[in-house]
């Protein structure tokens, strides 16, 4: 039998992915086996990536949702000439390699976005196309114009996050995206009947999806649908690929057994036998190698073109380049407090509201977007459309009830580059986030969340609604900063730090309730530290973030009264503060002082600012439903309670 070079490069991938999964003794074989095919017609015939650039702008994007079957995208990133080398395929899942368990987000090697957690990879790259979508109405497809690539499988497409997604994606008519769903009918439980029996097509063409099916073995099929798909550009498509998890293997073909463990010896070398396979462990043809060599060509070729487009404009319209560049590399931004009459009650994300104005007018590449709730997050672009279907051009997206996928979507557009997206919703609702925020934390790209309602005093809608315990677990995510202002200087630097931070995901903490302006705004730079003294004193510390830093001062002016000296240390953001040198920590929080913490949430984080004898003052309860004024008496946040639980330490 005549084995082309198209199939010894599909074999060539199922042979890598075994031989790294059997070394490391962990991995997932089958996926790789079964979608190899598709893989190659994907990369070898269509997908424009140049490997001397991996992270060229107008580069299709390439997602590997199940990113389980992690050594397909190593296998083709390999061999394809990216910087993933034979000596990375056979360190697979080990400590410090480029060829980790699940994808990492690591763009100059090619790999787009950290996936694994089901669906996540699915939300992302819907993210990834409305950032392309946007970028070519405003600059023009001479500039930017590509699609986006995903593979995904049945555990992506039950998780609720892609469903969200995808109806999204079909309602603002996402044409550049086609998604792969590789239908090879099993879990890790075994057969998908035995949880999962939806028509999937059927639920893609409700959100509006072309739906297309294909053999996920017969490559020039494959190559027509993928030619259909590009030719769609007004519908975002679903390929069905019916394929044979585990290809090849001579007993564990499309069962269970080859998802998520090595095959073993015996396995592997029934399925060589099968393939016509005699060269030796991680080998690789000189065809094969020739054959990727060759099929790059054209991503370069498209790069190359893309950079005389590029000069050619540069010359005959510089500001237009001009623009364009700065959506990619903007300088750092700097934002000034809005105005606020002293005295007066300005909750928090009304604050805000009027920093993000500053904010886009001097950002362009800044986009907004709220889960159905822009007019309670504030968060609106007041001069701007919204984005949809027929104007690509607007920064404000509306994300509808769905805060799972705004979450991925985020981090989608910023990986995509030349946007910086920013999503709103009630803190309570940080839980249906937590996946994505948590990605975000673990790739270190700079999304930034707008979470307001941050407490019990949003009153009357109860504890449903009341986050008590969601600081408290935010700040415990690595690499999240939590920034939770009181005022209308804090909340400019708190946009001012998010906004600039390339290195991880920011997270604004506002109020629903009035909080007073103060009569002096506070020093800027000590604001920027994170945590700083807002009224001296040298009995004792009372330590409060947002809302409470005026009860604070409140509760340290009755004190006052009785002779007790209380320092009031304001601490917008507490990863902020514990970057801070010891020397300016202890500066602070003072030496040998009590420390008393105030925040309404749970205690559990301040138990480890408390010191000589001071105590957490918290909610270490789920809420209740009644106006915020009942709700502050009832929980002790009143002046006179604070003041009573600090004057029971200090006598």
């Amino acid at each position: 039998m005549t084995i082309t070079t198209e199939q010894r490069a599909a074999d060539t991938i199922r042979v890598l992915s075994m031989d790294a999964v059997e070394r490391a003794n962990s991995g997932h074989p089958g996926m790789p086996m079964g979608m190899a095919d598709i893989a190659v017609v994907l990369w070898s015939r269509f997908l424009n990536v140049d490997p001397t650039d991996p992270t060229w702008a107008d580069r299709d994007r390439f997602v590997l949702s199940n990113g389980h079957g992690s050594m397909l995208l190593y296998s083709l990133l390999h061999l394809s000439g990216f910087p993933i080398t034979m000596g990375d395929i056979k360190e697979f899942r080990q400590w410090n390699s480029e060829t980790a368990g699940h994808p990492e987000y690591s763009p100059q090697v090619g790999i787009e976005t950290t996936t694994g957690p089901l669906g996540q990879g699915f939300g992302a790259a819907v993210g990834m196309a409305i950032a392309e979508s946007r970028l070519r109405a405003v600059h023009g497809p001479e500039l930017l114009s590509h699609h986006t690539y995903v593979f995904c499988g049945d555990g992506d497409l039950m998780e609720g996050v892609a469903s969200e997604a995808a109806s999204l994606a079909g309602h603002l008519e996402l044409g550049r995206l086609v998604v792969f769903y590789d239908d090879n009918a099993i879990t890790i439980d075994g057969p998908t009947e035995l949880a999962f029996s939806e028509a999937v097509p059927a639920r893609f063409d409700a959100y509006g999806w072309q739906t297309l099916t294909v053999d996920g073995h017969d490559r020039d099929a494959i190559a027509s649908v993928i030619a259909q798909a590009i030719a769609e550009e007004d519908r975002p498509t679903l390929i069905s690929c019916r394929t044979d998890i585990g290809y090849g293997a001579p007993t564990k073909h499309g069962t269970a057994a080859a998802h998520g463990a090595p095959l073993g010896p015996g396995e592997i070398t029934g399925a060589k036998e099968t393939y016509g396979w005699e060269l030796p462990e991680f080998a690789v043809p000189d065809e094969v190698y020739g054959f990727f060599t060759d099929a790059m060509g054209r991503g370069i070729d498209e790069r190359v073109a893309w950079e005389g487009r590029y000069r050619e404009i540069a010359e005959r319209e510089p500001e237009r380049v001009a623009r364009f560049d700065a959506m990619w590399d903007p300088d750092p931004v700097a934002l000034s407090a809005p105005d606020a009459e002293a005295g007066s009650l300005v909750a928090t994300r009304v604050q805000s509201q009027a920093v993000i104005q500053q904010l886009a007018e001097k950002r362009p590449d800044v986009v907004s977007g709220s889960a159905d709730l822009a007019p309670s997050n504030n968060t609106l672009i007041e001069a701007s459309t919204d984005f949809s279907a027929k104007d690509r051009t607007g920064r404000n997206i509306r994300y509808g009830v769905r805060e799972h996928a705004m979450g991925a979507v985020i981090n989608g557009m910023v990986q995509h580059g030349g946007v910086r997206p920013f999503g709103g919703t009630f803190l309570i609702f940080s839980d249906y986030m937590r996946p994505s925020v948590r990605l975000a934390a673990l790739m270190g790209i700079p999304a930034v969340y707008v979470w307001t309602h941050d407490s019990i005093f949003l009153g009357e809608d109860g504890p449903t609604h009341q986050p008590v315990e969601h600081l408290a677990s935010l700040r415990v995510i690595p690499n999240l900063h939590v920034i939770r202002p009181c005022d209308p200087t804090e909340t400019a630097a708190a946009w001012e730090h998010a906004i600039n931070r390339l290195a991880g995901p920011s997270a604004l903490i506002l109020t629903r309730q009035g909080l007073r302006v103060p009569d002096e705004a506070p020093d800027r730079a000590a604001v920027a530290a994170g945590g700083y003294v807002r009224r001296p004193g040298d009995r004792a510390v009372l330590l409060a973030t947002g809302s409470e830093v005026g009860l604070a001062e409140e509760a340290a002016a009755l004190l006052a009264d009785e002779g007790h000296s209380i320092r009031v240390v304001s601490m917008p953001c507490v990863e902020c503060f514990n970057d801070e040198p010891k020397s300016y920590r202890d500066e602070v929080l003072g030496e040998g002082l009590p420390v008393f913490t105030l925040e309404a949430g749970t205690t559990d984080l301040w138990r480890g600012f408390t010191a000589n004898g001071g105590v957490a003052i918290g909610i270490d309860r789920f809420g209740a439903s009644a106006p915020a004024s009942v709700l502050a008496v009832e929980f002790g946040f009143t002046p006179e309670a604070v003041a009573d639980r600090i004057r029971a330490v200090l006598g």
